[in-house]
């Protein structure tokens, strides 16, 4: 007879407390198939148990279905009643696989208004707890160097296991179907700095140094002085030892400072993708900033990612996945907030606007394929399966929003007066 401490014994309390979570799960699963059969765009197959669950329309576009197996019924209380934070929170938890990552978030981006039925449900008793915890990561000046640190000093090894040789951790521009990511990657440098009309006379400041591989390229190429500032340590560290081995310390300067504490004027300014990092309510301070350390006549290159017009009230008020697990007090900006602040807060005369979306979904598709075949190296460098997995759907969500058109990449060119 099996002693009353052994876990595989089965009490009829036991019983009934599993009874009762099935009971839920089959419920929340009612729920969850309920609004799968809202899908208008796409089709979607749920595999599970053997059983088979098609839901959607058949579709034409290959990139538009996608097959899900569910691997453990978990994965419906943590959709349920966490919404699509949830759906994230489980595909990290491995609750649930797919054949094509990319293709089952563009199905849900597609449907939109579905993925806000989801999030309205039960995951409206999570929502507030989600905002609360957001609402402590605003971007002041320790709150941005916090949030900067939980995903930008997660350790250099990792960010070069995925990046090419330059270190851009940025929207690449592949100038043909066969570029390389290096390629494609100097290629979008290569594009700013004639946007910026460097010349070797110039004192460009950088808002955002990353690695230093804009910093290099510029100095070798364009022979320019160069000052650039972050605010994480180990860019500090990495993009000023990168410097001093290409002998290039006395032509580059790598501040670990603010933005909002940088003086001085220069002739040229860029910041890359950096923007989504300040927050709503210091967008105005920023691009003052960046106004005010120009010269008359400077000239500034910011690209930024954005979020589509119809999104950004939304995106204001909500935590999705990324601000909740990637980048702690993230706000993508609007073009429309952006043309207003530069328009009623600075001198800045806005003189063109590239859209450059398309090339993100393919570097981000280029950087999951890298972390995915690196797996074992990343596990070896201390990080766990939940981690590879939560990467592996941050870069897909990103692609599939990509695709989607629901956020864009933009290299705007502003110069400093000539109203």
């Amino acid at each position: 007879m099996k002693s009353l401490g052994n876990p595989s014994l089965t009490t009829p309390q036991d019983g009934a407390a599993r009874a009762g979570i099935f009971n839920i799960n089959g419920l929340l699963r009612r729920q969850v198939f309920r609004l799968l059969e809202q899908l208008s765009v796409g089709s979607l197959t749920i595999l599970e148990q053997g059983r088979v669950h098609r839901f959607g329309v058949p579709s034409a576009d290959p990139e538009l279905r996608a097959a899900v197996e569910i691997h453990d019924p978990a994965f419906y209380r943590a959709a349920a009643l966490r919404g699509s934070v949830g759906a994230g929170e489980a595909y990290m938890d491995g609750l649930w696989s797919c054949d094509s990552l990319p293709s089952a978030l563009r199905i849900f981006a597609r449907n939109h208004e579905l993925l806000g039925s989801l999030d309205s449900g039960w995951a409206r008793i999570a929502s507030p707890l989600l905002r609360l915890r957001h609402l402590t990561r605003r971007n002041t000046r320790a709150g941005g160097r916090r949030n900067i640190a939980e995903h930008y000093d997660l350790g250099n090894d990792l960010f070069e296991l995925f990046l090419d040789e330059s270190m851009m951790y940025s929207c690449a521009y592949f100038e043909s179907e066969g570029a390389s990511l290096a390629e494609a990657s100097r290629a979008k440098i290569d594009r700013i700095c004639r946007k910026l009309e460097l010349a070797s006379n110039d004192h460009l400041l950088e808002i955002g140094t990353g690695w230093g591989g804009f910093a290099l390229h510029a100095a070798r190429h364009y022979g320019c002085r160069i000052t650039t500032a972050t605010i994480s340590p180990a860019q500090y560290e990495f993009a000023r030892e990168r410097i001093r081995r290409a002998g290039l310390d006395r032509q580059v300067t790598v501040l670990l400072e603010d933005y909002r504490d940088l003086s001085g004027r220069f002739d040229k300014l860029v910041s890359i993708e950096m923007i989504e990092a300040v927050g709503y309510e210091f967008l105005e301070t920023y691009l003052r900033q960046c106004s005010e350390r120009l010269r008359p006549g400077g000239r500034a290159v910011i690209q930024a990612i954005t979020i589509a017009e119809e999104f950004l009230a939304e995106a204001m008020r909500s935590v999705d996945f990324i601000k909740r697990y990637i980048f702690p007090g993230s706000a993508l900006p609007a073009l429309s907030q952006l043309d207003r602040i530069v328009r009623e807060s600075t001198d800045f005369t806005w003189l063109d606007t590239e859209d450059i979306t398309p090339h993100y979904a393919r570097t981000l598709r280029l950087w999951r394929e890298r972390v995915l075949a690196h797996r074992d190296r990343v596990r070896q460098l201390g990080y766990s399966d939940r981690f590879v997995r939560m990467w592996e759907f941050y870069l897909a969500y990103c692609e599939a929003g990509f695709l989607e058109r629901h956020i864009g990449d933009v290299q705007i060119v502003l110069q400093k007066g000539g109203r």
